[in-house]
């Protein structure tokens, strides 16, 4: 059996009666450092944390003992990590208060209110797609994400308004709490305690980042005039991902990704899937790349640099597809994406030009078992000619989608 004991802010830790009954009889009790030494555990018990590699052959090999966790193992912890190679009878979890709780009751939150953003180990432009104005951060950090980063990332975002709480080494005698604004974090050198966690609430307009679906095209970047027309309209795009409707866990393909618009808003919508973005052109990646940094979807967009259908093999069987570019093999990618789809996964597909609806029409006619959906968005966008309002009609798209029954 393994026992899973949270430690509390409290300094030295305080343990319910069972973990401490456990603890006893324990044959080896694996933490951190600073872990072990507040509970007093020396050899044999003792055993350093590994990575969580070599933890779990350990475990494997060895399943029973005791590893010491922060606060509450199963929020932002280690009992995830457990849990998915586990069964729920070789576990047993002994909670605590933990510093998310403590900085709630700090600040008098209710912790419903909060959103918890872990970037330990993690990008930090992840924080980026969680900035809306009048939200309450809750950041778990490491080195790489430290306030005066969390103020940057503000600032670079329109949110140069917030306020960022720091309560540092809670549960110790030395604990503090402090409130900075984001200029006082970026124009003074501040040293923060190791033990610290961040709020941060949100305030300002913002620049470009969405609090809806639909973002505006001028905020993705481009390579020029050529670009934008690589550049999924906002109009088009909004109307292929609620044919697509992405969900919790999916794995999905953007192919022929261009610069970016359908598989960032994707990602962005759909922080729990996992989207691969197929380009192949130098100037298009370069952009796709930027736009993923920048709309902070690092962690679930994978950019994929080649041409399918070849690029392909190598990827993940899909549950979604996209194919908005095709580089002349449109025929194959479908084959080769509708082959490797998932039974009741969806395939959806753009043409602008006759040749491409031609393709697109023949694919249906030889898979008649598949459902299919099929729209012309015909856009026109206000203009002006003389001092004149006008509507200027942009290029019809058709979008047909598959849903595979079997």
């Amino acid at each position: 059996m393994i026992h899973v004991i949270g430690l509390g802010i409290e300094q030295p830790p305080s343990l319910s009666q069972a973990a401490q009954q456990v603890l006893a009889g324990a044959g080896k009790v694996i933490g951190s450092e600073r872990q072990l030494d507040s509970l007093c555990i020396a050899p044999p018990q003792r055993r350093v944390l590994p990575k969580l590699d070599r933890l779990l052959a350990l475990l494997q090999s060895e399943p029973e003992g005791v590893i010491l966790a922060s606060g509450d193992p199963l929020h932002y912890g280690i009992g995830a990590f457990l849990s998915r190679h586990f069964e729920r009878d070789q576990l047993v979890f002994y909670p605590a208060l933990s510093s998310i709780q403590a900085l709630c009751h700090q600040l008098h939150l209710s912790q419903q209110e909060v959103k918890v953003v872990s970037l330990h180990g993690r990008p930090l432009a992840n924080l980026r797609r969680h900035l809306h104005a009048g939200q309450r951060l809750l950041i778990l950090s490491d080195a790489q994400s430290q306030p005066q980063h969390l103020a940057q990332q503000c600032q670079a975002t329109g949110f140069g308004d917030s306020t960022v709480w720091v309560s540092e080494m809670i549960g110790y005698p030395e604990q503090r709490l402090r409130s900075f604004s984001v200029a006082q974090l970026l124009a003074q050198e501040i040293e923060f305690a190791p033990l610290h966690v961040s709020l941060i609430v949100v305030a300002g307009r913002g620049d470009f980042l969405p609090t809806f679906p639909g973002i505006e095209d001028r905020h993705f970047v481009t390579d020029g005039s050529a670009g934008q027309g690589l550049l999924s309209k906002r109009e088009v795009r909004l109307a292929v991902l609620s044919l697509l409707q992405p969900a919790r866990g999916e794995r999905a393909w953007d192919i022929g990704a261009g610069c970016g618009g359908v598989a960032v808003e994707w990602a962005f919508w759909n922080p729990a899937g996992e989207l691969f973005a197929i380009e192949h052109h130098a100037e298009r990646l370069a952009c796709l790349r930027e736009n993923r940094v920048k709309f902070g979807v690092v962690a679930n967009l994978k950019v994929v640099v080649g041409l399918a259908p070849a690029v392909l093999a190598d990827l993940p069987d899909p549950d979604k597809v996209f194919v908005g570019g095709s580089g002349g093999a449109l025929a194959e990618i479908l084959n080769t994406a509708w082959a490797r789809l998932a039974r009741g996964g969806f395939l959806v597909a753009s043409a602008v030009t006759e040749e491409s609806k031609q393709v697109l029409l023949q694919f249906g006619r030889k898979h008649p078992e598949a459902e299919l959906e099929s729209m012309q968005i015909a856009v026109s966008r206000r203009s002006e000619l003389a001092g004149q309002t006008l509507y200027r009609p942009q290029l019809p798209v058709t979008l047909f989608k598959w849903l595979k029954l079997s």
